[in-house]
């Protein structure tokens, strides 16, 4: 194809719009504009601006430029074929950008360097034998692309699995601090119960919203965090939600209604106080709108409280009328979770078990009677038999 022809086929893309607007693409364009123009310095500032641009990005060529962006930006043809819907107007005018782009990826350098130097003088002759070259190649086609869609959907939600909502945005987490099945220890009928839950929401089913409660350093929020990492899991996304974020919730949820992957909304150390404006959001988006929660989403919270809601005694016997009522309106959040699971102290044989483990794991050289005497000593002083007190202890003994 000439540089007539491939500028013509780039104005006319149409599925891909989005992809119009980024840098690389933007010199790519201009660079054949100023050739079909015959202008061949703006030709030669086109071309080194589109290797910059490629290099900045992390890119050695124009196809994996577009396969990435291609993949991993939203467009009406990427959520079609997510869906799997029909529409063969879109479809047709997205098999035609994709195979322009296959031609423009499949360009080589030396075409555009031989078609500046019968633009320029003489005196660029060494400036364009010394012009970087990118790779020319295009690792997709229509068919490949549409393929992905289908199986891990298009935009963020392909190219991530965790996610921060942060003031009505998504943030992604490249590398979230997730521990793997395996690093957990103790709890297991508890993890159990949310690994069942989950995968019952994997299978298209509608899961409970899960309440995990109980002492700090039980394993709570990495029971949860710990989802992405099981067999099967694949197509789960999980999204750590500040209370405070809250109220924007609803939006979010409405947003990934149709989309093929599968939602935890997390929610960690949820509690409220007496007058907390969040309290009432939180009621109505666990149960209450008129909206039916899609069943490709669950909001998972931990709590170190039960009722989630701090009560007083003034609460108990205030000067309502009622207090019963006052009461139950302050216990009825946490009722609103289909599946609420108690993560409590273990007791000492499960804490000094677990401590025997973790100094086999690390290479304690100790005899088990002072061991367990030095774990008792050190509970006492921190509070609690719980997991995060046995990994500090034995990391105490290295110190």
């Amino acid at each position: 194809m000439n540089f007539i022809s491939l500028r013509a086929a780039l104005q006319g893309v149409s599925a891909f719009r989005t992809l119009k607007k980024q840098p690389a693409f933007l010199h790519a364009a201009d660079l054949i504009d100023a050739l079909v123009a015959r202008q061949g310095e703006r030709a030669l500032d086109a071309y080194c601006s589109l290797f910059y641009s490629l290099r900045q990005e992390g890119f050695q060529g124009m196809g994996p430029w577009l396969w990435d962006h291609l993949r991993y930006e939203e467009s009406p043809y990427a959520l079609l074929a997510e869906q799997g819907g029909g529409d063969p107007a879109l479809e047709n005018a997205a098999r035609r950008d994709v195979e322009t782009f296959v031609i423009l990826a499949q360009t080589d350098c030396d075409r555009f360097v031989d078609a500046m130097k019968e633009l320029l003088p003489q005196d660029y002759a060494a400036v364009l034998a010394g012009l970087p070259r990118w790779r020319s190649s295009a690792p997709f086609d229509f068919d490949s692309l549409t393929q992905f869609y289908r199986e891990h959907g298009a935009g963020l939600y392909a190219r991530y699995r965790a996610f921060l909502w942060e003031d009505g945005q998504l943030v992604p987490v490249a590398d979230p601090d997730c521990p793997k099945p395996q690093d957990l220890l103790g709890y297991e009928h508890q993890r159990g119960q949310v690994e069942q839950n989950t995968r019952l929401m994997m299978s298209g089913r509608q899961a409970n919203n899960v309440l995990l409660f109980g002492d700090g350093g039980t394993g709570k929020s990495a029971t949860v965090k710990s989802m992405l990492y099981l067999p099967g899991m694949e197509d789960l996304r999980l999204i750590e939600i500040q209370k405070e974020n809250l109220t924007g919730l609803p939006s979010l949820i409405r947003s990934l209604a149709r989309r093929r992957q599968k939602f935890i909304l997390f929610i960690d150390d949820l509690a409220f106080d007496q007058d907390d404006k969040t309290y009432s959001s939180m009621k109505t988006i666990l149960e209450g709108s008129l909206e039916k929660r899609p069943d490709n989403v669950a909001i998972y919270a931990t709590s170190n409280r039960r009722h989630l809601v701090r009560q007083t005694f003034t609460d108990r016997a205030g000067d309502e009328v009622d207090t019963f009522e006052t009461i139950s309106e302050k216990t009825a959040l946490a009722e609103r979770f289909g599946l609420r699971i108690p993560y409590l102290t273990m007791n000492r044989d499960g804490y000094l078990a677990l401590v025997d483990y973790l100094a086999d794991q690390a290479g304690v050289q100790m005899s088990r009677d002072q061991l367990h005497a030095q774990a008792m000593t050190w509970e006492i002083r921190h509070s609690g038999r719980t997991p995060r007190v046995a990994r500090q202890f034995i990391a105490s003994l290295n110190l």
